[in-house]
């Protein structure tokens, strides 16, 4: 074939290709439109799928109520019962605000709509506590504290010292919270003497040792014989000079249990204290502040108003006799008076009291040390930190 018959013979195919072609597309477009518009036309109503959805969760709705109140009653009988069978003692009525608040009606300091509610914060307008007045910093002192506490990186100190003359002072996280250990016993002392001041108790009165109040810890009462009877006085000297766990919540329930030292410690004006546990509180749930704590020794030795002379000096008698001598009063010079309470959970360890030179110094310390459990670093740093502050004060 001439070269241009070929050349006319392959442009008429090209073209009948790209025609082929064009048709062939055009007609899979309309093939392909036609069946998205059956789709649309057949496919269901957005409508009538919420309508089974709903219906869906009306019957898993029946279905979780049938189990609820049909199924699980077999297992649980009785609160099925307490629920939907009448009982036969319907002259018997439930006060469920009196099952919640047990002690509301003898224990509150509240009132709002005719009910009575107890309130644990502390009230400073009519505080019965004398705050402690603060003077100036001792700053010599406490940089000399700060750079002991280097020494002791694994030591995490809570101080705060105050002296009478100057009312100058040295605070170190002295309004952290801290555990107390037994150092709590302070408030709980301070609130049984309330107690026999208002009447309601005396020195003489005797409570027995049962197996509800024996509990381990410190202190000999533990392995007295049950039913043993023991006066307040008894009770409130064992608790202080050997840190007994068991007289403590002797005390305690006797004077109104947890609640009422709390409610005495707010009404004194004590912001930051409080018991959550009966002793021994190991888990260290009550707490406490280093400030907290000075200030109510300082009632407990100054303020007449808050507590007769009597039951002051027999209280700062209890704390002049306390077996542990290993802490504060270790860092102390020959001669020197220390009253104080002790505490030790094995995470913390603390003294506080108050402290007289023979020179007649005076002045309030209180030491808390969070520390490595039962790390005798703990103990180092409270006996050197005692030192330290007792030779700037008597210097």
């Amino acid at each position: 074939m001439p070269k241009l018959a070929r050349q006319y013979d392959t442009r008429l195919y090209s073209e009948y290709r790209i025609s082929s072609a064009y048709s062939e597309s055009s007609y899979y477009r309309e093939q392909r439109a036609s069946y998205t518009q059956l789709r649309a036309e057949n496919r269901p109503h957005k409508k009538r799928s919420k309508r089974k959805n709903l219906f869906k969760f009306l019957v898993s709705c029946s279905v979780l109520l049938f189990i609820l109140f049909y199924a699980m009653p077999y297992s649980f009988n009785n609160i099925t019962k307490a629920m939907f069978v009448p009982t036969p003692y319907k002259e018997i009525q439930t006060d469920l605000n009196e099952l919640s608040f047990p002690t509301h009606k003898y224990l509150s300091n509240n009132w709002f709509l005719g009910k009575r509610s107890f309130s644990f914060a502390a009230d400073e307008k009519s505080a019965q506590m004398i705050s402690l007045k603060e003077n100036v910093n001792m700053p010599v002192l406490q940089s000399e504290l700060t750079n002991l506490m280097q020494s002791y990186p694994t030591i995490q100190p809570s101080i705060y010292v105050w002296d009478y003359e100057t009312q100058n002072y040295a605070d170190i996280n002295a309004s952290s919270i801290y555990s107390t250990a037994s150092i709590i016993k302070i408030p709980v002392l301070i609130d049984v003497f309330k107690t026999i001041e208002a009447g309601q108790l005396s020195l003489s009165d005797k409570i027995p040792l049962t197996e509800y109040f024996r509990t381990e810890g410190s202190g000999s009462l533990q392995f007295k014989a049950r039913n043993s009877e023991y006066t307040i006085d008894e009770l409130a000297r064992r608790m202080i000079t050997e840190s007994d766990n068991s007289a403590t919540n002797m005390l305690m329930a006797k004077v109104g249990s947890m609640t009422d030292v709390n409610q005495s410690i707010r009404s004194w004006g004590i912001k930051h204290t409080q018991v959550n546990t009966w002793l021994p509180d190991l888990k260290g749930t009550n707490y406490t502040t280093a400030r907290d704590m000075a200030t109510m020794l300082y009632n407990i030795d100054e303020n007449s108003e808050f507590l007769s002379e009597a039951s002051r000096t027999r209280m700062l008698n209890y704390m002049g006799h306390v077996h542990n001598n290993r802490l504060i009063k270790a860092g102390l010079g020959e001669g020197a008076v220390f009253l104080h309470k002790t505490g030790d959970i094995g995470t913390m360890l603390g003294d506080a009291g108050i402290v007289i030179a023979p020179n007649g110094k005076k002045y309030i310390v209180v030491i808390l040390a969070n520390r490595p459990h039962n790390s005798v670093a703990g103990k180092d740093f409270i006996v050197q930190a005692s030192k330290i502050i007792y030779n700037y004060m008597v210097r």
